[in-house]
């Protein structure tokens, strides 16, 4: 199954379903308007969002409509908790929590408000779960995990021209994440999803969005299990928690500039992106959050 969240105006936006193809969706507010409300009551809504998907990819919904990532905002636009660790394996560093209260949605533009930082983004994976009992190990935290989302994490470092250069890099600061336009069960990957781990190429590609590619090996990354199971390890997670898995090698070390565009997407032995694609213009005075008043 696969979900989306359109830009209704509001903070949460309108849930919507979405084919597997990502052509056409429909309307879920029948069964919930918003994806937290799936999560809170997994058991019973997702069936229900199941049979709509169904349907859907039959061409028997009736009030389909084009599916259009322009209107997406990020599929969770808000999270009770949002933390990133890296992507190796098996995961040497603790998580990094970061802000989850304003996602931006696929097509956001980014910049900082300062022109003297140098943008950076990091492109990754993330799962969206449901309640994780504290202390709960590895396989227990991996049946916790109810959706898989792209994400491109953005940070800056602030180097005021004119001053000596540090002896070491200053730390960067974190400026928003940006999520693909859907959202999808573990099971739309097939074979591909195993063990916790995406074994698919995750393909990062700066000012080229229609070819070429920067590919992060998933196959190498660090478990979703082991990655939940440490944030678990002292603290209970709710339904609604994002964890993600970042990419640390490839085009993301190289400073982006205004008018570059990153593109982010799963590649597929058949070039689709099971996921979407997350494509983002480096332009503005400032990030831009897809929220409502």
């Amino acid at each position: 199954m696969k979900l989306a969240t359109l830009n209704d105006g509001s903070r949460d936006g309108q849930l919507v379903v979405v084919s597997r193809d990502l052509t056409l969706a429909l309307h879920a507010s029948a069964i919930a308007t918003r994806l937290q409300q799936v999560l809170d009551d997994w058991n019973f809504l997702s069936p229900q969002l199941e049979a709509v998907y169904a349907t859907l990819n039959a061409g028997k919904a009736r009030h389909a409509f084009a599916f259009d990532p322009l209107l997406c905002m990020a599929p969770l636009p808000r999270c009770f908790e949002w933390a990133a660790g890296r992507g190796d394996h098996p995961p040497t560093a603790p998580l990094h929590t970061r802000s989850g209260n304003a996602w931006l949605g696929p097509r956001a533009d980014i910049a900082p408000a300062d022109a003297d930082a140098v943008l950076r983004c990091t492109p990754g994976l993330a799962v969206i779960t449901g309640d994780i009992e504290r202390g709960a190990d590895a396989t227990q935290a991996l049946a916790g995990v109810r959706l898989l989302m792209l994400v491109g994490d953005w940070t800056l470092r602030r180097d005021p021209a004119g001053e000596p250069a540090p002896a070491a890099d200053p730390p960067p600061s974190h400026l928003a994440t940006a999520a693909g336009p859907v959202a999808a069960t573990p099971d739309e990957l097939g074979a591909d999803w195993r063990d916790g781990r995406v074994r698919l190429p995750l393909q990062h590609r700066v000012n080229e969005c229609s070819s070429g590619s920067s590919d992060a090996d998933s196959r190498r990354a660090a478990s979703f299990s082991l990655l939940l199971a440490q944030l678990a390890q002292d603290r209970a997670l709710r339904a609604g928690c994002v964890v993600g898995s970042l990419h640390t090698d490839g085009p993301e070390h190289d400073p982006l500039h205004t008018s570059d565009r990153i593109c982010i997407e799963l590649g597929t032995p058949v070039g689709q992106g099971l996921l979407g694609r997350i494509e983002q213009h480096v332009g503005g005075t400032a990030a831009r959050a897809d929220i409502g008043p």
